[in-house]
């Protein structure tokens, strides 16, 4: 099986199974969407959404959190982790979202990546989430899945990005974040795989062997 085969078969069991893949952090704005993808780092969706109803009851815009202090923030997410790092991230986003984009958050990559607490993955999450860009946010569940399952051979996410950029269509680039990170977390899991209940292990490259493919890329934690 080549791999224009394995995307296409891949792609088609997403697109009748799971058509509506969705983020699993709960928010109501894209500002909110941007201070949980923030809290969500090395840190799972579940504890995330745990913390932020309070947070997002205390800071409803990007003002209130740019005039908050440190031990205001960081008492409300004390809880998750890196909470110092986060807490001074999440204060010079909100005042760099004021200072250079009017307290609109952008839909451009590169302009998301200028505020703090910003990176890569990151910014292409709000992109596609909040504006539907055609582009790919990497995470460690993400790169562990396409790796095993044949959709990249990169070794690092950047590569992995590329890949899955060229040969899953713009539109539906949004939605194979999500049908990646998913399958991560739920199906494809990095110490043992569930490919029993695995609706696409017919075309996993990997299916059958054990311990292969889970590699992280490096300076990226684990998140399950």
């Amino acid at each position: 099986m080549d791999r224009n085969e394995r995307y296409a078969g891949i792609t088609g069991w997403f697109s009748r199974n799971m058509p509506e893949a969705r983020s699993e952090l709960q928010y109501d704005s894209p500002f909110h969407l941007l201070i949980a993808v923030i809290l969500s780092a090395q840190c799972t969706d579940k504890r995330v959404n745990m913390y932020t109803p309070a947070l997002f009851r205390r800071f409803p815009d990007p003002q209130s959190l740019a005039d908050a202090s440190f031990d205001e923030v960081y008492a409300l997410i004390k809880s998750i982790s890196f909470p110092n790092n986060k807490a001074r991230h999440l204060i010079g986003m909100a005042r760099t979202l004021l200072e250079e984009f009017g307290g609109t958050v952008p839909s451009d990559p590169d302009l998301l990546v200028r505020m703090p607490g910003v990176g890569r993955k990151t910014a292409n999450v709000i992109a596609s989430v909040v504006y539907n860009r055609p582009v790919i946010a990497v995470d460690t569940h993400v790169f562990r899945v396409a790796r095993r399952i044949g959709l990249s051979d990169g070794k690092t996410v950047e590569a992995v990005e590329q890949d899955l950029t060229d040969n899953f269509p713009p539109e539906l680039r949004p939605s194979a974040h999500h049908w990646l990170i998913l399958h991560g977390r739920y199906v494809c899991t990095a110490r043992k795989p569930h490919c029993d209940g695995c609706g696409i292990r017919e075309w996993c490259r990997e299916y059958g062997t054990t311990g292969s493919g889970s590699a992280q890329p490096a300076g990226q934690g684990s998140r399950q």
